[in-house]
């Protein structure tokens, strides 16, 4: 922007400016009645209607699936794309800080006048960049399974076993496939690390912290034994 531009600008900068109406009280009053019409419709409604909370929450379940709200997803996205366990704090608050701070640094480093987005390069590629990583994140995140699904593919025969797996907990601590957790070793190949004997008795008599699933052995021998034939197949 040369000075004669400059100087157009600011005095049609000046003669809207004197147009305008001040900011105190004239806009600080319209917002102020708008909130409150707002909240008093929130609340009329949440008075005449109610509120769903939905069930009460039980502690005990072992069927429950965590997923995050939608606009969450590109951050439980990000957590899945970074696995190693020693890079979660930087996945869940590095990167999103980071990338928080240089937004905030954009109108300090690009300080071009230029009000036409085609002359703001540094600005719009900024902001599309941060845009479309977002949406494809989100995406991802909305597309994947829920952390207590199993991703391999089972045979009929097995399914009873891959059921009992995902509501047993298996998957807190264990990663099969692409979901479960990271604290204890993976089972994505256990049946071909272990055998069937060597799998019950891991589930009866395991290292500490991991439960134990004598009751299950002792009051449903069946799925029991369903849920150590379907570790047993996985290889």
């Amino acid at each position: 922007m040369n000075n004669r531009e400059k100087e157009q600008y600011l005095r049609e900068y000046s003669l809207l400016k004197n147009k305008g109406e001040p900011f105190f009280p004239y806009t600080v009053y319209k917002d102020g009645v708008m909130a409150i019409v707002t909240l008093g419709v929130m609340i009329l409604m949440a008075v005449v209607l109610g509120a769903e909370l939905g069930p009460k929450a039980d502690p005990t379940t072992t069927t429950y699936v965590p997923r995050p709200e939608w606009y969450f997803f590109f951050l439980f996205e990000l957590l899945r794309v970074v696995e190693s366990p020693s890079l979660v704090f930087l996945a869940t608050i590095g990167i999103p800080t980071i990338c928080m701070i240089l937004l905030i640094l954009l109108p300090f480093v690009d300080r071009n006048p230029e009000r036409d987005p085609r002359r703001r390069p540094i600005a719009m590629l900024a902001g599309f960049t941060t845009i479309a990583a977002m949406a494809y994140l989100t995406l991802l995140g909305a597309a994947a399974g829920a952390p207590s699904e199993i991703e391999l593919a089972t045979t009929p025969e097995h399914e009873q076993g891959r059921s009992l797996t995902a509501s047993s907990g298996c998957l807190g601590c264990h990663k099969i496939g692409e979901s479960g957790g990271q604290l204890g070793p993976p089972l994505t190949e256990i049946g071909q690390r272990l055998p069937k004997q060597a799998i019950a008795r891991t589930l009866t008599n395991p290292t500490a912290p991991m439960p134990a699933y004598t009751k299950l052995q002792e009051e449903d021998p069946e799925k029991f034994d369903e849920l150590v034939n379907y570790l047993a197949s996985l290889k």
